[in-house]
């Protein structure tokens, strides 16, 4: 056997050549059986070849075609040798195109390596063949840089819950669960060398976007991690909505006990917060003797001022101001005359129809005014008409009679026009009650212990109506309250006939009975008794000790209510709603009212 290797025969089939091989070829020694199979199989893959060499000429006729040399015949060893006959030529091209191929399945061999193992480094195919090579490395020693194959030039993995292959990450559990709870670092960023730029332009990095390459490189998505809640975080959310609960429980329980008590109005916050407004930059009063308007223009000095400018508010004229009334003298009392004796009217009397009469005298003698007619009467009848009388004195006593019915009936006439009728003297009355109301409002509040009698409740309402007081009669289980307002002059009277006039303590009588008077005592005292036990058998209250008080009064700015009217309030909201909140506090002081003799004990 000679050292000299075997050349490559056929289309790339290696595999053919090789099963030919161990079938020629035995451990025991050659065999004759196969040996014309194979002559046979080699003589007709050279007949296609040639063939295929044939039909490529054709299509290309200017094409050269080389001898084959004694190396591309294929060798066999010498028991099995054929015999020489002349085969096909093979061309260059045929050889290139092998070659080609040859190349072509190791790069696809080594991509595939490099896809299994990614640490793998590409090799050096036949396009990078013809690059430039590297640049030189610059210094020595500790300046030197490092080979490229030792920079980190690879993709980071993306950090998320599917990579379970990362690089470096120790397989422990402890320490698993330890990197689990840690945050995830951020991607290390490692600079590139500006070949490696260019051959790859969606690597990372700082300097990974070239200049005038490309910049658009998608970023890397990373995964989210838990993030679990402190301990304590909801239990401390539950007590603090827990406590705020029993904060409003605990408003609202003493809101229920005030109002129970009476007490509700003085946990109402009747107060509001105003906030003023900022202060303008000048004042109406001094707007028009500035120039701009405002106060900084008095940096300016007076002359520039519109004080003495022919535009200016100020000029020599005096202006009086209307004088208005002060509020005092609507209530001024006039002076009233000196009140005489009977005597000294009768005097100045006579002494007025005196002057009067002299009066008339003298405009008769001047001609201004024509004389009167003789007033005759039956007692001067003779004295007036003498001659007359004498004469024919029954048609003089009827004249007489006459004129002197005339004149009475010209008296009553004109004391019946002078008379007013019942409109004029109501319209007379209310105009008098307006005017008591000018001289100011004023308002006063009873307490009364029972107001259960018809008679008492309509005296109370019938003289506050006659008077033109407006206000309310509040009916309640615990005591009564009346409230009323007007003219001072009314509500003098209505004080009076509240403490004074009305017997608080005696029941209206039945009507239609009749009215017995009894002068015994003892008797007085058991029908006395007899009706206070009717009045308890039948539901009525006993006004042995029935009162009225006087709780308040004074001046009101203006009225509150339009009429009197009675209202039945079983509970304190319900008088507080019908009084309003101006005059809820009121009912607080009525109801808190005792009078001196109760608070000495």
């Amino acid at each position: 056997m000679s050292d000299r290797k075997r050349p490559f025969e056929g289309n790339g089939d290696t595999g053919t050549s090789k099963k030919l091989k161990s079938d020629g070829t035995s451990s025991n020694g050659p065999s004759s059986s196969s040996t014309p199979l194979g002559d046979d199989l080699i003589a007709k893959k050279r007949a296609e070849i040639a063939a295929k060499i044939a039909a490529m000429k054709k299509s290309l006729p200017g094409s050269a075609l080389a001898t084959p040399t004694a190396s591309a015949a294929p060798s066999t060893p010498a028991s099995h040798a054929p015999s020489p006959s002349p085969g096909p030529v093979v061309s260059d091209d045929l050889n290139r195109r092998v070659a080609e191929a040859k190349r072509r399945v190791a790069e696809a061999h080594s991509k595939v390596a490099l896809k299994d193992n990614p640490y793998m480094s590409l090799p050096q195919t036949g396009k990078n063949k013809n690059k430039a090579p590297e640049p030189a490395q610059q210094g020595a020693g500790l300046k030197m840089a490092a080979h490229p194959l030792l920079l980190d030039n690879s993709v980071p993995a993306p950090q998320s819950k599917k990579d379970r292959y990362k690089p470096m990450q120790p397989k422990f559990a402890s320490i698993k669960a330890n990197a689990r709870n840690a945050p995830t670092p951020p991607p290390v960023t490692t600079p590139l060398i500006p070949s490696e730029i260019k051959a790859n332009p969606y690597a990372s990095g700082s300097a990974a976007a070239p200049e005038g390459g490309f910049e658009g490189a998608p970023r890397e998505r990373h995964g989210r991690n838990f993030r679990f809640n402190p301990k304590g975080k909801y239990v401390q959310l539950g007590n603090q909505i827990r406590q705020e609960a029993q904060l409003e429980e605990l408003k609202q329980r003493i809101a229920e006990n005030a109002k129970k008590a009476g007490l509700d109005s003085e946990f109402e916050t009747l107060e509001k917060n105003i906030r003023r407004d900022a202060p303008p930059d000048a004042e109406w009063w001094d707007a028009a003797l500035l120039p701009n308007k405002t106060y900084d223009d008095l940096v300016m000095g007076i002359s520039e001022m519109n004080i003495r400018k022919p535009k200016s508010p100020v000029d020599i004229y005096i202006q009086h101001p209307i004088p208005i009334p002060a509020p005092g003298e609507k209530n001024k009392i006039e002076m009233k005359p000196l009140k005489l004796t009977k005597k000294e009217q009768k005097k100045m009397r006579k002494q007025r129809r005196q002057a009067e009469l002299q009066d008339k005298r003298d405009r008769i003698r001047m001609g201004l005014v024509p004389p009167d007619p003789p007033k005759v009467r039956l007692a001067n009848l003779m004295k007036v008409l003498t001659s007359d009388a004498v004469q024919d004195p029954t048609r003089v006593e009827a004249r007489v009679r006459r004129e002197v019915a005339m004149r009475k009936h010209t008296h009553e006439k004109m004391n019946a026009e002078r008379k007013l009728t019942d409109e004029q003297r109501k319209e007379k009355m209310e105009q008098k009650k307006v005017e008591e109301e000018k001289k100011g409002i004023y308002g006063a509040v009873f307490k009364v212990k029972t107001l259960s009698d018809p008679a008492h409740r309509f005296k109370v309402r019938k003289n506050a109506e006659q008077m033109n007081l407006t206000g309310v009669c509040i009916f309640n289980p615990g005591f009564s309250m009346v409230y009323v307002e007007g003219a001072a002059k009314f509500i003098k009277q209505y004080k009076r006939l509240m403490l004074h006039r009305i017997a608080w303590t005696e029941a209206a009588r039945e009507r239609g009975g009749s009215d017995v008077e009894i002068d015994n005592d003892d008797e007085e005292a058991a029908d006395k008794g007899k009706s206070v036990a009717k009045a308890e058998a039948d539901g009525q209250v006993s006004l042995e000790d029935n009162q009225c008080w006087l709780v308040w009064e004074g001046q009101l700015r203006d009225r509150s209510f339009g009429n009197f009217k009675p209202k039945s309030c079983p509970t304190d909201a319900s008088a507080k709603e019908v009084l309003g909140t101006r005059m809820a506090g009121y009912w607080d002081q009525a109801k808190n009212w005792k009078p001196e003799e109760e608070e000495l004990f």
